[in-house]
């Protein structure tokens, strides 16, 4: 990823969603801003050509355009509250969540909380897991048994670019 394109990731990443008044951008309840507004109140350079390729290049799948070419939001990873408009779905088998070491004593206590994001999430395969692990220190990934959480009444969300979602993990599903 070049400069400018990663540049741009990270300040959309901040900006959708985490601090849109940092800007004093407005985003709808659905987490959509307009891009017009977005590209004329950034502090740093953005292109509507920049702007859909940091989109399209994302490896993440981190943002999403509307279908009528006018907005743009985050597809998950929310300190703020929005409403991504997911319907509880059947997860597969087992999903993962990757993380530190460091925190092991505290989950194992108190279970996986969003902290300070709206869901946990969570990883279809171990390699993506232990990536987001690798970000936090020594990567450690657990193995969470989904469809017996939802089959016991837990709902679970998939996001746009494919990451799991769920409230909260209760420390007594964890391995």
């Amino acid at each position: 990823m070049t400069r400018p394109i990663r540049e741009t990731s990270k300040f959309l990443s901040y900006i959708l969603r985490h601090k849109p008044d940092a800007i004093g951008l407005s985003l709808d309840p659905e987490g959509w801003a307009n891009i017009e507004e977005l590209i004329a109140k950034a502090d740093i350079p953005i292109t509507h050509d920049l702007l859909y390729e940091v989109v399209a290049t994302s490896d993440k799948k981190r943002f999403a355009i509307s279908d009528d070419g006018l907005s743009i939001r985050a597809n998950q990873g929310h300190s703020i509250q929005v409403n991504l408009g997911l319907e509880a779905i059947e997860p597969p088998e087992v999903l993962y969540h990757g993380t530190a070491e460091r925190f092991l004593e505290s989950i194992r206590e108190q279970g996986l909380l969003p902290q300070n994001r709206q869901y946990v999430h969570l990883s279809a395969d171990k390699e993506t897991a232990t990536k987001v692990g690798q970000r936090h220190g020594k990567p450690v990934v657990l193995t969470i048994p989904a469809l017996k959480m939802h089959q016991q009444g837990h709902n679970f969300f998939q996001a746009q670019n494919g990451v799991w979602l769920i409230q909260t993990i209760e420390a007594h599903w964890l391995p």
